[in-house]
């Protein structure tokens, strides 16, 4: 496996290639910064939680700044998004069951489709036009996902975004994605 491009996000900074990006913003803001000053298009990112707007954000510059999400490499162009998590989706688990009271039957249904975790990879493919594999796995740590990507690259993968992606709270987040190449 050959790493192309590898990025990590914390709610205070966010480093690509080994590159600091200068940010203003922090917690959740700076994902609203970040996808002002990069991406700009995709007014869905509003509608998202914070996990999906993590993902996203850190799909969105890994790719820009690899060539692959302009279709310039077929090469880099992703075939699977693999990511994982300890927490799951528990951060929108928790909003939306802020959404259920006694007397309320109807609860938020714009909430509900974040409280599963696997939704960053369905918005990550659909915005790159990923047609190969999505998964998301939950893991206690980030080194347990290694494996699940070793095996897979094996038998099914040529390239995938794939890493840690977590949001237990709202300003509480950390990514760490790679856009990692199978060299046969």
């Amino acid at each position: 496996m050959k790493v192309e491009s590898q990025i990590e996000i914390t709610p205070t900074s966010v480093v690509l290639n080994g590159q600091a990006i200068a940010v203003e913003a922090t917690g959740e803001k700076m994902l609203v910064e970040l996808y002002r000053r990069f991406v700009g298009d995709y007014p869905k990112f509003f509608k998202m939680d914070t996990l999906s707007r993590l993902g996203f954000i850190a799909a969105e510059l890994l790719l820009k700044h690899s060539g692959a999400s302009e279709h310039s490499d077929k090469s880099c162009q992703p075939t699977a998004v693999i990511l994982a998590n300890r927490s799951a989706s528990i951060k929108n688990d928790r909003d939306y069951l802020a959404t259920i009271s006694e007397g309320n039957y109807y609860p938020s249904p714009s909430l509900f489709v974040y409280t599963l975790p696997n939704i960053v990879t369905g918005e990550i493919a659909i915005r790159h036009h990923i047609q190969g594999e999505t998964a998301f796995y939950i893991l206690e740590k980030p080194e347990d996902l290694e494996p699940i990507l070793l095996s897979t690259f094996n038998f099914k993968l040529s390239t995938a975004l794939a890493g840690w992606c977590e949001c237990s709270e709202p300003n509480s987040f950390y990514a760490k994605m790679q856009l990692i190449i199978w060299n046969n």
